[in-house]
């Protein structure tokens, strides 16, 4: 007999495990989960202490990797009936079944890719899976590559930072700009000269000094001390 608190528990497993599974004690005191026929396209969560697990004729494709690790009791486990897509995302459950033979009652079988189908899974060998390694490793591959020119760039604009940072600049105060001869642009039509006085007052302009010739010796000075900036009167 079953006493009241243990069928309040099994009601309480129900619920938390699926709306479409059903739960039952088994005879040696363990839990069964049935969700067989529920199309199902992933496992639902289940007590750790599950000793039979019934997940046939779903929908499932794959197993996570780690999912029965945690279930150290089970004793019963039929997955039949399933698409499982046998790609590199089958190794896990590959393994696995290859480790606990005594507890599956049916052998699950592949439905893609096509040339896998209906082949049971835990007669898929190692080297078939032999491009799954090559792609991790072309991965890693990539990713140390990457690495190493990322470091590259980062070393180059250091060093470009650093040599900057060593330059000095020579700068030439006082150089006259050769001035448009406005004697050469004179022309005998009235048109021509608003241009040519534009053109004189120009050149007038170019002999007045831009700077303050009293704080140059500062300016000087100070660009030289904290910008490492040499200046040369012309």
């Amino acid at each position: 007999m079953i006493s009241g608190l243990a069928v309040a528990a099994i009601l309480l497993l129900v619920i938390s495990v699926s709306s479409f599974c059903s739960c039952s004690k088994t005879p040696w005191s363990g839990l069964s989960v049935n969700c067989s026929f529920q199309d199902l396209d992933r496992i639902p969560d289940f007590p750790s202490h599950t000793t039979e697990l019934h997940l046939q004729h779903n929908r499932l494709v794959t197993v996570p990797p780690g999912f029965f690790d945690r279930f150290l009791k089970l004793r019963v486990v039929d997955l039949s009936g399933n698409p499982f897509h046998c790609g590199c995302n089958i190794q896990y459950l590959r393994v696995w079944l290859l480790k606990n033979r005594d507890v599956i009652t049916a052998r699950p079988t592949c439905s893609t890719p096509p040339s896998r189908a209906h082949r049971a899974i835990v007669s898929l060998g190692e080297t078939e899976f032999s491009s799954c390694v090559r792609n991790r490793c072309s991965s890693a591959g990539y990713n140390l590559v990457f690495g190493f020119l990322l470091c590259g760039i980062l070393g180059l604009l250091m060093w470009s930072l650093r040599l900057a940072k060593g330059l000095s600049f020579t700068l030439g105060i006082g150089e006259k700009h050769a001035g448009l001869q406005a004697e050469s642009l004179r022309s005998l039509k009235p048109k021509h000269r608003a241009k040519v006085k534009y053109l004189v007052q120009w050149e007038e302009d170019l002999e007045t000094p831009l700077l303050d010739m009293d704080i140059l010796p500062q300016i000087i000075d100070t660009l030289h001390r904290h910008h490492n900036i040499k200046i040369k009167e012309a």
